[in-house]
């Protein structure tokens, strides 16, 4: 789904207009990315965690050959699964 289609939808299930929807989901994510950004985490109770984590700086081989890179250090954004996202996805 693209970031249109979901607009819609969640207009049409809110009864917004698609204007206020997409002021609404463009706060939500900057939002979100500024506490990231800061290294906070974000939790919505049954949906998931968004968090940070460092990667420490490492050395990787090409696959098919034998040269060697170093890879830099770096900050990750992870996202771990609530248990109801987790059900509703499989199923349950």
């Amino acid at each position: 789904m693209k970031k249109a289609e979901f607009i819609d939808a969640v207009a049409s299930k809110t009864g917004l207009s698609k204007k206020d929807t997409t002021s609404a989901l463009d706060a939500m994510l900057e939002t979100i990315e500024e506490a990231l950004v800061k290294k906070k985490s974000i939790s919505f109770i049954g949906f998931g965690t968004f968090s940070t984590t460092q990667r420490a700086a490492r050395t990787a081989r090409v696959p098919g050959t034998t040269k060697v890179v170093n890879v830099p250090a770096t900050t990750a954004v992870k996202f771990k699964v609530g248990k109801k996202l987790k059900e509703a996805v499989a199923g349950k």
